[in-house]
C-alpha cells in the first residue's frame, strides 16, 4: 500500500521530533549531528533530555524549522536507521 503523498502540514513549519536510545555516551552529540545535517538552523541549545525512570533510555526532542516534506522524512530516514536510535516520534 503507498502512502499519500500529500501532507497535512504546510511549510515552513515548527516541527517538534522525539528520538529515543539507549543512554550511551555519544547519543545526544550524534542526534545532534545529524539533525544540523538536515536543519542547519537548528539550535542545539533547545534540544531537551529526558531520561526513563529507570537511566535505560534517553528521549531526546529537537524541535526543527521544516521547509518541506522531502527535509522531513530524509531527517526520519537517517535517524530511524542509526544503530544508536531506538525509535523516532
Amino acid at each position: 500500500m503507498q502512502m499519500p503523498t500529500e501532507t497535512l502540514l504546510e511549510f515552513p513549519c515548527v516541527f517538534p521530533m522525539k528520538i529515543v536510545g539507549r543512554t550511551e555516551d555519544g547519543f545526544a552529540q550524534t542526534v545532534l549531528e545529524v539533525v544540523l545535517r538536515h536543519a542547519p538552523d537548528f539550535d542545539s541549545a533547545s534540544m531537551e533530555m529526558r531520561a526513563s525512570r529507570e537511566g535505560r533510555y534517553l528521549s531526546l526532542t529537537c524541535t526543527v524549522n521544516a521547509t518541506s516534506r522531502e527535509q522531513l522524512d530524509a531527517l526520519y530516514r537517517e535517524l530511524s536507521g542509526h544503530p544508536m536510535v531506538t525509535m523516532v516520534l
